[in-house]
C-alpha cells in the first residue's frame, strides 16, 4: 500500500529515518506538508523563512511536495484516504504542541492507518538521557557528559529510486519570502562544509566576536531540519579538524540544542514559565512602553545591544553572544520578565526554536538550568569592548556611529562629537540597573 511521509522539521532526502520507513518495501510514497495556521503565521519572519526552505524541498523532489492549509488533525486523514495509505510516516515530534497535535492526528487517523514515527530533529531523541535513578536532568556539564556516553546512530543512507506519488491536488505556496539567503539542504550541506573547512578549527577562539562572522550559521537549518545534527556530528568526527578545541566546542553547542529539547520534553509547562520555581516571587516591571520599544528597535543608547537589535529586525538572526547581552539588558537592566523578550525574539527569528529560545531567556535571566545563575549581569559596555575589540560590529548596523574609530564606538559618551549623528543617549544607569536587580534577586531569597 502507498505511505504518507508527513514532513515537519524534517525538510531534506538525506539522513532522513522516516522517509527509509516510508519507501520500505518499495511502497509508493506521498510527500505532504501541512501549513498550520497555529504555527505558520502569514508574514511572520519564520513562516516566511520556512516557505523558502519549502520552494527547495518541492524542487527537490521533482515538484511532486504536497502542500496543504489547515489543521493536521484534518487535513492528514483526508490525504491518508486519497491515496489510500497504509500508514502515515513522521519524524517523532518533541515540543509540547506537536506532540499534541500528533495525538490527534493519530486518533483522527484510526486503527487502520498507523501514525509511524521513525527518528527526531536530535541526535539523540529528548527524554532517553537520564540520571542513574531515572530523573532528568536540568544542569548542562553533566547532561553533556551522559549525552556524549549515550552516543548517536550515523546518518541515514539516504534511499534510492523513492516512487514519488504524483498528481495531488496542492494549495500552493505563498510567495511572501523576502530572500535572505538560500535554503533548503543542498545550500545547508554546502554551508555546513565551507565552515569545516574555513570556520571549525577556530571556532573556539572566534565564535565570540559578533564583528567576525565566524560562527557555521546552522541554525536556521536546523531549525528547519535541511540538515539532521547527526550528519554535522558525523562530518565533525571525521574532519581532519576534529581534535581540535574548535570541534569540541562546537559539539557543546549542538549538546546545548539537544540539553534545552530535553528539558522542554520533561518539563512542558517551563516554556512559558520560570523553571527554577524558588525564585516565583522575584519582582519584575510591567513593560514600559517607551523603553520597551527602545530595547526593540535598538535606540537604548548601548551600542552593543542596540547593533544586535538592529540586526535582529533586519536580518532575523543575531549572534549568540550578542543575544545573550540583549536578553540580559532586558531582565536585568530593565527589570522585564523574560517572556516579553522571548516572544518578540520568536516573532522576527528565522531560526527561533521554542526550547533553544525559551530556555536561552530562562538561562540569562537567572530563573533556568544554570546552577547559580542569577547575579550574573551582562555589562553590555565592557561585553562589546571584548567581544567586538574595533567596534566594527557596532558601525555596521549603527549607522550614527561610523564616524567613531576603534572602540571609541562602544562608549560615544567619552568622545567630543560621539552624538553627533543623532544616536540616542543611555535610557537608563547600568550600575544603578544591576544593583537594583542583585536587590531585587536577594529579596526573592528571602
Amino acid at each position: 500500500m502507498p505511505s504518507l511521509l508527513w514532513f515537519r522539521r524534517d525538510l531534506r532526502t538525506g539522513d532522513n529515518p522516516a522517509l527509509i520507513a516510508a519507501a520500505a518495501e518499495g511502497a509508493d510514497v506521498a510527500p505532504l506538508f501541512v501549513l498550520d495556521p497555529k504555527l505558520h503565521r502569514e508574514g511572520a519572519a519564520r513562516t516566511d523563512r520556512l516557505l523558502a526552505s519549502l520552494q527547495a524541498l518541492d524542487h527537490d523532489l521533482g515538484g511532486r511536495l504536497i502542500v496543504r492549509h489547515g489543521d493536521p488533525e484534518n487535513v492528514v486523514p483526508r490525504v491518508a484516504k486519497e491515496i489510500e495509505a497504509g500508514a502515515v510516516h513522521v519524524s517523532a515530534e518533541t515540543t509540547p504542541y506537536g506532540r499534541r497535535r500528533d495525538a490527534s492526528v493519530d486518533e483522527a487517523l484510526g486503527d487502520d492507518v498507523p501514525l509511524i514515527a521513525t527518528g527526531s530533529p536530535y541526535a539523540v531523541t529528548p527524554g532517553r538521557v537520564l540520571k542513574d535513578d531515572g530523573t532528568p536532568y536540568r544542569v548542562f556539564t553533566p547532561f553533556s557528559r551522559a549525552w556524549k556516553g549515550h552516543g548517536w546512530r550515523e546518518p541515514a543512507e539516504k534511499p534510492k529510486g523513492v516512487s514519488w506519488i504524483d498528481g495531488l491536488e496542492d494549495d500552493g505556496l505563498p510567495s511572501s519570502w523576502a530572500d535572505r539567503g538560500a535554503a533548503g539542504e543542498k545550500a545547508a550541506l554546502k554551508r555546513w562544509r565551507a565552515f569545516l573547512d574555513d570556520g571549525l578549527a577556530t571556532y573556539d577562539d572566534d565564535r565570540d566576536r559578533p564583528d567576525l562572522d565566524r560562527t557555521s550559521r546552522m541554525s536556521v537549518a536546523l531549525k528547519y531540519g535541511e540538515i539532521h545534527p547527526r550528519t554535522l556530528l558525523a562530518e565533525v568526527a571525521a574532519h581532519e579538524d576534529s581534535a581540535t578545541k574548535g570541534a569540541e566546542r562546537f559539539i557543546a553547542e549542538i549538546c546545548w540544542r539537544e540539553f534545552y529539547a530535553d528539558v522542554l520534553w520533561h518539563e512542558p509547562k517551563a516554556l512559558w514559565c520560570d523553571l527554577r520555581k524558588d525564585l516565583a516571587s522575584l519582582s519584575y516591571d510591567d513593560p514600559d512602553p517607551d523603553t520597551f520599544d527602545a530595547w526593540k528597535e535598538g535606540r537604548t543608547g548601548f551600542p552593543f545591544v542596540d547593533a544586535g537589535m538592529r540586526q535582529l529586525r533586519e536580518e532575523g538572526w543575531m549572534h549568540n553572544r550578542v543575544r545573550m547581552v540583549t536578553a540580559s539588558f532586558l531582565t536585568k537592566d530593565l527589570h522585564v520578565w523574560w517572556p516579553h523578550g522571548a516572544r518578540h525574539f520568536l516573532d522576527l527569528l528565522i531560526d527561533g526554536d521554542m526550547a533553544s529560545n525559551n530556555h536561552g531567556w530562562q538561562w540569562v535571566a537567572g530563573t533556568g538550568t544554570d546552577a547559580a545563575p542569577y547575579f550574573r549581569v551582562f555589562n553590555p559596555v565592557t561585553q562589546g569592548l571584548k567581544f567586538d575589540p574595533d567596534g566594527d560590529y557596532v558601525r555596521r548596523w549603527i549607522p550614527e556611529l561610523r564616524h567613531l574609530d576603534g572602540k571609541a564606538a562602544h562608549e560615544p559618551w567619552k568622545h567630543d562629537g560621539g552624538y553627533d549623528h543623532g544616536y540616542p543617549r543611555p535610557i537608563v544607569d547600568h550600575g544603578e540597573a544591576r544593583a537594583e536587580a542583585l536587590a531585587r534577586y536577594e529579596q526573592a531569597r528571602a
